[in-house]
């Protein structure tokens, strides 16, 4: 979103046909009667009627010089705006709708139950395609939970010649159309009864993008005049198109098939890690982790501080830092690029002044500073974001990049700090427990047995706090061997 204040002499668009050339798609009042089928499809091409003939790339930038030179951006200096765009602008922009999610469906208190006889639509990607001689099971995931939603069905569905003709694979992205009704297996307690399935290939969606599939730009044009003062609010929204999405056939070489796959092989598909169970599961917890993190310390008062991720600071030496510097060649010219590129001084050291910030600068290890000067003003404040750390350590403890939660409370002390870090603590856990079940679940039982219970333990238990000596004496007394061994504090010291 970008904000610009207008010249003193505004321009100022006529609404109606700067509406009139703005808007890409004509908007009609939907038959509750019918679905779409699949919804992209019975929209118009961009520009449709308006007798304007664009070149692909060029929408935005043609509309408003065309307009221009055509006359229809008059000076104004009256405040006039029309309270509701009406007659040939068109109708406004409807409304944004949550689209309806396999977790949706099937994660209610019912399990999907009280939707039955409802006609549904489901997105998503192939997990396992099984045909039988009167009857094809298609496993469809959308990424929103772990289980899939079973879709049935047969030859007379509408489409079901894509099942003949190979083109619905593992893999490949599907818009189905069906009745929902009781499953009669015993894994899942609804399925899909298929009345109508599509797969589109990428270049009839190339056609119907208008702009080559690449990357497609959609602009809103809103002039508002208060007294003398024009402002230009322009929302511009990009929609890249990569394909993972799209309704579309799956290549035959697709490597995730039903079959277990290591996590080194995983790390040679770096683009199709998220399809599977392990990945899509963490991505999940990690993101009711980070709602919940926010949710904690928004509903005791805090305020979110955004803490610069490059920086000149070392945070008290929290760590080794990452540099950031124009001084070296850029990527397409690194492997050719001498030594001697780099700028120096008469003295032979590097040469900082010619670099991009005029001295040296590094990605953050800790927004600890940032939050401490807010807190003096802000009072309760915490920082949430990414942090860098340069330690060439290959252990699960060290790693190079993590997003890390630091509160600064002001007027508090150390039991105020103690405090706050178990409520949060058991809050987010808490949170994970109740909202991702199904995944957690799944840890449970394929990455790290126990793992929830010990989890519950943390949520449901009481925090003690001890003294160092304290926790050493227990920890004497304990009927363990450790790893590395405990030493009494006179030996320790």
């Amino acid at each position: 979103m970008a904000a610009a204040i207008a010249p003193a002499t505004p321009l100022r668009l006529k609404p109606y046909s700067a509406l009139r050339y703005l808007s890409l798609y004509s908007k009609t009042k939907p038959n509750p009667n019918s679905l779409p089928f699949p919804p992209f499809l019975l929209r118009p091409p961009p520009f449709a009627g308006a007798g304007v003939v664009l070149p692909r790339r060029r929408f935005f930038s043609t509309i408003v010089s065309g307009t221009l030179q055509s006359g229809e951006a008059v000076e104004k200096t009256k405040p006039e705006f029309s309270e509701k765009w009406r007659g040939e602008a068109g109708e406004k922009i409807g409304e944004f709708r949550k689209k309806l999610r396999v977790s949706d469906i099937k994660h209610g208190p019912d399990e999907g139950l009280g939707r039955v006889g409802q006609t549904l639509v489901v997105t998503g990607w192939v997990r396992t395609l099984r045909v039988q001689s009167s009857v094809t099971f298609i496993e469809v995931n959308d990424g929103s939970c772990l289980s899939n939603m079973q879709c049935v069905i047969d030859s007379d569905a509408e489409g079901y010649d894509q099942v003949e003709a190979g083109l619905i694979t593992t893999g490949a992205s599907i818009w189905v159309q069906g009745t929902l009704v009781p499953s009669q297996g015993s894994k899942q307690k609804v399925e899909l009864k298929v009345k109508k399935i599509v797969v589109v290939s990428l270049e009839t969606f190339h056609m119907l993008c208008g702009v080559g599939g690449e990357k497609a730009m959609c602009v809103v044009l809103w002039i508002i005049s208060l007294e003398k003062l024009s402002v230009i609010l322009m929302v511009i929204c990009y929609l890249r198109f990569s394909f993972i999405g799209l309704v579309g056939k799956s290549d035959p070489s697709y490597p995730i098939q039903k079959k277990r796959v290591s996590r080194e092989f995983l790390r040679t598909k770096a683009h199709l890690r998220p399809r599977t169970n392990t990945f899509g599961a963490v991505a999940r917890v990690r993101n009711a982790l980070a709602f919940a993190t926010h949710k904690f310390f928004q509903e005791n008062g805090f305020v979110w501080v955004s803490s610069p991720i490059i920086t000149a600071s070392d945070c008290e030496g929290a760590g080794e830092q990452f540099c950031v510097t124009t001084l070296i060649p850029s990527s397409g010219e690194v492997v050719d690029s001498p030594v001697d590129a780099v700028p120096k001084t008469k003295d032979g050291l590097i040469d900082w002044s010619k670099d991009f910030f005029g001295k040296p600068a590094f990605l953050t290890v800790s927004g600890q500073l940032n939050a401490e000067t807010y807190a003096t003003a802000l009072s309760d404040v915490y920082t949430f974001g990414p942090t860098f750390r340069a330690e060439n350590s290959n252990t699960s403890r060290h790693l190079a990049e993590f997003w890390m939660i630091e509160p600064e409370l002001a007027f508090a002390d150390l039991n105020d700090d103690m405090a706050c870090a178990t409520a949060y603590l058991q809050y987010v856990v808490r949170y994970v427990l109740e909202n991702c079940k199904e995944d957690m679940d799944f840890f449970n039982t394929w990455i790290e047995k126990g793992i929830v219970d010990r989890l519950n333990d943390v949520a449901e238990k009481e925090f003690v706090q001890l003294t160092y000596t304290d926790a050493i004496e227990l920890l004497l007394r304990a009927n363990k061997k450790f790893e590395f061994p405990v030493l009494p504090i006179s030996l320790a010291i």
